[in-house]
């Protein structure tokens, strides 16, 4: 019996075609060259600079929106890519509200920062539709390094040691490279082909082999890699999902919102998905805010996020939270799953009401339910398929400084490494740190 005989109103094509092109179109579009002039003009151009201390990829921020104010957004793309060479996503996806522009004088003076997310998708894409790559690779150094997982961590990692001269294979276990950003993104956040594309124009720097449908326990050990290549990084992300460790979480239609993201970012026809008419999505983080409000763009009548703690211990930030109310998703605070009932699919999830104790949460004995036919998990993603001699710490792979895991010549970035927070332009920071770091090791340079 299928989930659509199951539960009736788990059905695809709700929506006119029109609304799909709508509701799935991009959510901030590209400023025009007057609008991006005026944006800069804003710009103090301060000598202290918070933003670029706020931005973990420390970007030059004052010195590329100065280049964008007079007329040289190619140059201001440089300044960006010179960091963070998937700086084009990140001007996408980066939560710049409780970052570079929380940090903006103008936000604290006026509470209107200078806008410096589409500043920088203005430079960055200005440069990348000319098909131009803006550096050239370095004499090669006769060494090989293998990158496991072609996410943003491996990519950024990939793209700094080819660019210094060494032969670079990407590994990973996907059809398509990009990881998050090809699989793990709402999809008006970068519609179409963006990451994928984004993927093409970093390989043109050269020295870059990728290999897809292998994984660590996949056609890939770490003997073996370390064997092969003169160094290895494990970039692989998180690849399980946790469990809601609730009755009823075996029913059909209840999903892990990971892969419902993943499903919609792989379907160009938005139309052919299935999607609840009443979905209750748990969790309080990025992955719970996208899953809810593309469940709303699908076409869902009521969403509803539902998360164990208060509003201020959500992890989405503050504007996606609002963003997800403005669509109609309802958010509930202080409530936790204990059971999801229904007869062979999800109907209902009861839930009891939390209170965040010193000594940790605690259920009180007051439940309720909700009406659900589809149940999204977003309660985190764990390390999977971690190689045997890897020292873990706090469920990662434990790293020391600039991602040196606990064997040498293995280093380790992004979400699977220890320390550091779970965002794109996080682990695009630490694949480019690991990556100096390798190369200072390989040529024997002094770190």
């Amino acid at each position: 019996m299928s989930n659509t005989q199951l539960t009736p109103g788990v059905v695809a094509g709700r929506l006119e075609a029109d609304d799909y092109a709508r509701n799935f179109g991009d959510i901030s579009p590209r400023l025009e060259p007057h609008e991006a002039r005026v944006a800069a003009d804003r710009c103090y151009f301060c000598h202290d600079a918070p933003c670029m201390t706020a931005c973990p990829t420390s970007i030059d921020i004052p010195l590329f929106i100065r280049q964008i104010s007079t007329g040289t957004a190619e140059a201001a793309a440089k300044t960006i890519f010179s960091q963070n060479i998937l700086g084009g996503m990140c001007a996408r996806v980066c939560p710049t509200e409780q970052l570079c522009e929380e940090a903006c004088v103008r936000e604290t003076a006026e509470g209107k920062p200078v806008e410096i997310g589409r500043l920088q998708r203005y430079a960055t894409d200005s440069l990348m539709e000319k098909g131009v790559h803006p550096f050239t690779r370095a004499k090669s150094s006769g060494k090989r390094v293998a990158v496991v997982g072609a996410g943003p961590a491996g990519l950024s990692a990939a793209h700094r040691l080819a660019m210094k001269g060494h032969e670079v294979v990407i590994y990973d276990a996907r059809p398509k490279a990009g990881g998050l950003n090809e699989y793990g993104i709402a999809s008006y956040k970068a519609p179409g082909k963006f990451a994928a594309d984004e993927v093409a124009w970093l390989l043109k720097i050269g020295g870059i082999r990728v290999e897809n449908g292998k994984s660590l326990g996949n056609g890939l050990t770490l003997d073996g890699l370390k064997k092969d290549h003169d160094a290895v990084v494990l970039a692989v992300g998180l690849g399980g999902v946790n469990a809601l460790r609730a009755d009823g979480e075996a029913l059909a239609n209840v999903v892990n919102a990971v892969d419902f993201i993943a499903d919609l970012r792989q379907q160009p026809d938005k139309s052919k998905l299935n999607i609840g008419r009443d979905v209750v999505v748990i969790g309080g983080g990025m992955t719970a805010v996208d899953a809810a409000v593309q469940s709303r763009l699908l076409g869902a009548e009521n969403v509803t996020i539902a998360y164990r703690r208060g509003r201020e211990k959500m992890s989405a930030s503050t504007d996606e939270q609002d963003h997800a109310t403005g669509v109609g998703v309802r958010i509930l605070h202080n409530v936790a799953p204990v059971r999801v009932l229904g007869q062979g699919a999800a109907q209902e999830v009861e839930f009891a009401y939390t209170e965040d104790e010193p000594g940790g949460l605690k259920l009180s004995s007051e439940t309720f339910r909700l009406k659900a036919d589809q149940v999204m998990k977003a309660i985190g993603q764990t390390l999977t398929g971690a190689p045997d001699g890897l020292k873990i710490e706090g469920a990662k792979i434990a790293v020391t400084g600039a991602g040196r895991t606990s064997v040498p010549g293995v280093w380790a970035a992004g979400d699977c490494a220890s320390g550091g927070e779970d965002l794109t332009v996080t682990a695009v920071a630490e694949g480019r740190d690991a990556a100096e770091d390798i190369h200072n090791s390989l040529m024997g340079v002094a770190g």
